[in-house]
C-alpha cells in the first residue's frame, strides 16, 4: 500500500512539473512574445553593427594618420 502511495505521489509530482513547463512554453510561444524577442534581437543587432562601423572608421582614421606621418605628409 505504501509503495502505491509513493508511486502515485511521484507520478502526480511529475505531472504537475510537466504541466508547469508546458504552460511556460506556451506563454513564450505566443505571437506577441515571439515578436518582442525578434524586435529585441533586431535592436541589439543594429547597435552592434553601429558600434562596429564606428570602430572601423576610427581605425581607418588612425591608420591614415600613421601613413601620412610615415610619408611626411600633412593631413588635408
Amino acid at each position: 500500500m505504501i509503495k502505491r502511495v509513493f508511486w502515485f505521489l511521484i507520478g502526480a509530482g511529475v505531472a504537475v512539473f510537466v504541466a508547469i513547463k508546458i504552460r511556460e512554453y506556451l506563454s513564450q510561444a505566443t505571437p506577441e512574445a515571439i515578436g518582442n524577442r525578434v524586435a529585441d534581437s533586431a535592436a541589439g543587432l543594429t547597435d552592434r553593427a553601429q558600434d562596429f562601423a564606428d570602430r572601423v572608421r576610427a581605425a581607418m582614421a588612425e591608420r591614415e594618420a600613421e601613413i601620412n606621418d610615415a610619408l611626411g605628409r600633412t593631413p588635408e
